[in-house]
């Protein structure tokens, strides 16, 4: 067995999408103070993060597009936990659209309760300014696509599943999410990730009235 993770390393003042606050990580108890708490040479660390949801490698609930929108509490691990992958190689197009992913999947497994991670190479530039330059993206109708296929998650090495346009338009969040298909955003290393065969973990804890959050996702081959 072996475990590919897929996740950014999270730390104080990091950039994840251009314009969002950067987390903030801070000592709540230091181990200095913890040692007048507890017992002669037992010592902890209480530490504090605050930092939107929108941090690091994260997924994205229905409730993060749409109000009344299941939540992250509500949103059942089947649909983020154990699942069947299908990588599609998009290296060398900025746009993945339907044409791209039929002609990606035409040979795999039918796409329906996969997580379809879409290998574009954004990654390459995470934590730069080049990261949210002429960033790749899932296409509207390669979005339509993906949902007609029923397919279970859908994520991407890049800073938006979505083309970020000034016009706000964001077609695949609203598609893959009103379809109940959760959305897995700044994901890195998918390069080492088989085309097929593995299985994706990505579960963000159960957070009631809450639509994206962080998580330590890992394919298991």
């Amino acid at each position: 067995m072996t475990l590919i993770d897929l996740s950014h390393e999270i730390t104080a003042g990091m950039t994840t999408y251009p314009g969002l606050p950067a987390p903030e990580i801070t000592p709540h108890l230091t181990r200095e103070a913890s040692r007048d708490v507890y017992a002669p040479g037992v010592e902890f660390a209480i530490d504090r993060i605050t930092m939107v949801g929108n941090t690091g490698t994260y997924l994205d609930a229905p409730f993060h597009r749409y109000e009344g929108g299941t939540d992250l509490a509500d949103l059942p691990l089947t649909s983020v936990a154990d699942l069947p992958t299908l990588v599609v190689r998009a290296t060398k197009n900025r746009a993945v659209d339907a044409a791209v992913l039929a002609d990606a999947l035409a040979d795999r497994p039918a796409p329906r309760g996969h997580a379809v991670l879409l290998h574009t190479g954004g990654d390459r530039h995470w934590g730069t300014a080049a990261y949210a330059d002429d960033a790749p993206y899932l296409s509207e109708d390669g979005a339509g696509y993906l949902a007609e296929a029923g397919v279970a998650l859908v994520g991407i090495d890049s800073v938006n599943i979505d083309q970020v346009t000034p016009e706000g338009y964001r077609p695949a969040h609203s598609i893959l999410l009103a379809a109940e298909i959760p959305v897995l955003e700044h994901l890195t290393n998918l390069a080492a990730v088989p085309d097929t065969g593995g299985r994706l973990h990505a579960a963000p804890p159960p957070v009631r009235d809450f639509g994206t959050f962080p998580v330590r996702a890992y394919v298991v081959v």
